[in-house]
């Protein structure tokens, strides 16, 4: 019986994992509303990707176990490493956690021995992507509902079909209305070693997909400005130390307006901008390094 299956998201107990670069808190999805959501959906079966952590899934299992009606739907072990580069490679099926940081044959390579399976997330993101380094895993997400400059998708699928590579579809949920936007099927018994066997062999098919939304996308930055303030204060001072004002004047506007249709303009204005970067990085060979010193001056120079 083919088992409907969320491949990539994210609950509370990816928050603190992400790594020194990164805002410490990353999600505010509890368990509980991430297993009510799962129900609602009629989802089979949920691997919870948390960043650099297994944390979250001995006490998901728990309260699942606890609550009768949730019984129809598994828990998988899982997890989204950061590699030694940026780059986020997921492993599925893995029983202990990967430490981050280091080469991605390394993390492959212990993925293996654990039995595990491997996927490229978000492969041609402009920021934390694998990029051809995606061939060495066992299956490459073509889609991902955050990827929403577009190009960044359409150069996944084309990469996908070009290596022949098994495709898969990723929510890479943040805020919970996001979870089960994208849906895999798998044709396998419910279990994990089955699951596993029949992914790695190709047997699994993109069910649905979907963009995040406007609002879920400043949902989620909301939710990181409001608990990230001391992480964005030193992230200004340090690389932009000459904007320093006008950073703290934006965020003193926010405080005051932070459902203003200013968030909604400026969030259309950005998206327009990167779209133009992916254009370039993603179809026309521009070297995409520049994207993870994350300087302003240099991405807006790009964008023209």
């Amino acid at each position: 019986m083919p088992i409907k299956t969320e491949l990539h998201c994210h609950n509370s107990f990816s928050n603190f994992h992400l790594g020194c670069k990164e805002p410490p808190y990353d999600c505010n999805i509890s368990i509980r509303d991430q297993l009510e959501q799962s129900y609602e959906l009629g989802l089979d079966a949920i691997f919870v990707t948390n960043h650099n952590t297994l944390d979250g899934y001995n006490q998901m299992l728990k309260y699942k176990n606890d609550h009768a009606k949730f019984k129809n739907i598994d828990i998988f072990p899982a997890e989204e490493i950061t590699t030694d580069t940026g780059a986020h490679v997921l492993a599925y099926g893995i029983h202990d956690t990967i430490a981050a940081g280091i080469p991605l044959e390394e993390i492959i390579d212990e993925i293996t021995k654990q039995g595990g399976v491997s996927s490229a997330p978000h492969p041609f993101s402009l920021i934390d992507a694998l990029r051809e380094g995606a061939k060495k895993c066992d299956m490459v997400e073509v889609f991902n509902s955050n990827n929403v400059d577009l190009l960044s998708n359409a150069r996944a699928a084309q990469f996908a079909l070009d290596n022949n590579m098994i495709q898969v579809a990723g929510s890479d949920s943040h805020v919970l209305s996001t979870l089960g936007r994208c849906v895999n099927v798998i044709d396998s018994e419910n279990n994990l070693d089955d699951i596993l066997y029949a992914m790695k062999h190709g047997r699994i098919e993109i069910f649905q997909t979907g963009y995040t939304l406007e609002h879920e996308m400043l949902d989620h930055l909301r939710y990181q400005i409001n608990t990230s303030r001391e992480y964005i204060a030193d992230y200004i001072s340090e690389h932009y130390p000459n904007s320093k004002w006008f950073s703290t004047l934006l965020l003193k506007i926010y405080d005051s307006y932070p459902y203003s249709p200013l968030w909604l303009i400026s969030y259309k204005i950005m998206l327009y901008f990167l779209k133009r970067i992916s254009q370039k990085i993603n179809f026309q060979n521009k070297d995409p390094s520049f994207m993870k010193e994350r300087n302003l001056a240099t991405m807006f120079k790009m964008s023209l």
